[in-house]
């Protein structure tokens, strides 16, 4: 079990959002505008009235009249020379759209050995551990977390750090003993007091919530810094979020990139996805750095974080940080629709519209559009759309739309 928990110390996206917005490029691309015209869809034909269907919910499909149109700003464009084609009379049967049953992932490609047919290389040999080793921790690991607690007590009474940070998480989980969130907070203090980067920031997080302790943020904020500076990864995010919500725009960005930087490096998602929109916006950054801000945001979308798989894909499609890849872009902008993303769900739609990385599909457009509607994301140019396919077309997609079940 991990003793490196996350904590956003402020809504990560707003606060990249707010500096990002001044500089010169363009913003964090999370952003639920869009172009999102359908070239080659003509206006809705008039049809007679859809057949009821009592056994699905009530949907209302008319975005009323006073609907405020998405802000025009190209996310997905259509490449030139598709053939959109239209769908009034396109006898395409019921899509498979969604299934979240099925492990969606994108294609990691082929690598230059299976290509040859080549047997990989042996992994280096491991090397022989020559230092001490910790009992109590390893009870832990273990799931022998009395045993653990009776292990690092001791320790923990005679002022070791690392056993303190044991001591408390085992209480503050109540882990092998019973749980009393009070001693665990005492616990944190003495070990980040005796230097445990980890309890540092465990600590930090208590005085910000006053839990336990009287509230403090100021201590708080010079824990959290002392963290940082000590290497741990959540709290140099923190220390990155701070700085930025205290030097608004440029600087305060500018100022946050090293830390943004060091905690991307440890593995934390969201660190990895500042870095790909700050390497890819702010002027003046070296030309090497610029040139890795897409390999940023694939490790954040690699590592789970849906914007991060929402922009990959916009990315990809647009050609923005690399060359075009459409194919792949389609397959993000699914993976992040299927991880529950509304943007991602609204843009999938207009993908299978104009087929841009993959073949048109009427039903699955009609299958995604439902969904993000139902999630609040109105777009009356996929309402227009919808309006103009068949009934059992439309039918199709709320029996689809009816079946999904957001991916884990």
């Amino acid at each position: 079990m991990s003793l490196k928990p996350r904590f956003r110390h402020q809504s990560f996206a707003a606060a990249l959002a707010i500096g990002l917005a001044a500089c010169p490029l363009l913003a964090v691309a999370q952003s639920t505008g869009g172009d999102n015209s359908l070239p080659g869809v003509s206006a809705p034909a008039e049809k007679g009235a859809r057949p009821a269907d009592d056994s699905q919910p009530d949907d209302s499909t008319t975005v009323p009249d006073d609907t405020t149109p998405l802000p025009k700003r190209s996310v997905v464009t259509r490449p030139l020379g598709a053939d959109a084609g239209t769908f009034k009379n396109e006898k395409i049967q019921p899509s498979v759209e969604p299934r979240a049953d099925s492990d969606v992932k994108p294609s990691a490609g082929v690598g230059v050995f299976e290509r040859m047919g080549a047997k990989l290389p042996d992994l280096p040999p491991e090397k022989p551990f020559k230092g001490k080793v910790d009992d109590a921790y390893g009870a832990f690991q273990r799931g022998y977390y009395l045993t653990a607690f009776q292990r690092a007590l001791p320790r923990a009474q005679l002022g070791d750090p690392a056993a303190q940070t044991l001591i408390a998480e085992l209480m503050s989980q109540g882990l092998g003993v019973k749980r009393d969130t009070k001693d665990a907070a005492f616990w944190y203090s003495k070990a980040a007091e005796g230097g445990d980067p980890t309890s540092m920031f465990k600590y930090a997080l208590i005085l910000i919530e006053g839990r336990d302790v009287p509230r403090d943020q100021k201590k708080a904020d010079e824990w959290m810094k002392k963290a940082a500076e000590a290497g741990q990864a959540s709290a140099e995010f923190n220390v990155a979020q701070m700085l930025t919500a205290e030097n608004p725009g440029p600087k305060g960005l500018k100022l946050a990139l090293p830390y943004y930087e060091k905690s991307a490096e440890q593995g934390i998602a969201d660190a990895q996805y500042a870095v790909a929109q700050l390497y890819l916006n702010l002027p003046d950054l070296p030309p090497e750095k610029k040139s890795r801000a897409r390999e940023w945001l694939s490790r954040a979308a690699n590592a789970g974080y849906d914007t991060a798989q929402l922009d990959m894909g916009i990315w990809l499609i647009n050609g923005t940080g690399g060359k075009q890849d459409l194919e792949n872009g389609f397959n993000w902008m699914r993976v992040a629709a299927y991880r529950g993303n509304v943007v991602a769900q609204n843009k999938l739609a207009h993908l299978y519209i104009n087929a841009i990385g993959t073949k048109q599909d009427p039903v699955a457009a009609a299958t995604w559009y439902v969904i993000s509607r139902r999630a609040g994301l109105k777009d009356p140019e996929l309402e227009d759309f919808y309006q103009g396919i068949e009934d059992y077309q439309q039918k199709a997609a709320i029996d689809a739309a009816n079946k999904y079940r957001r991916a884990q």
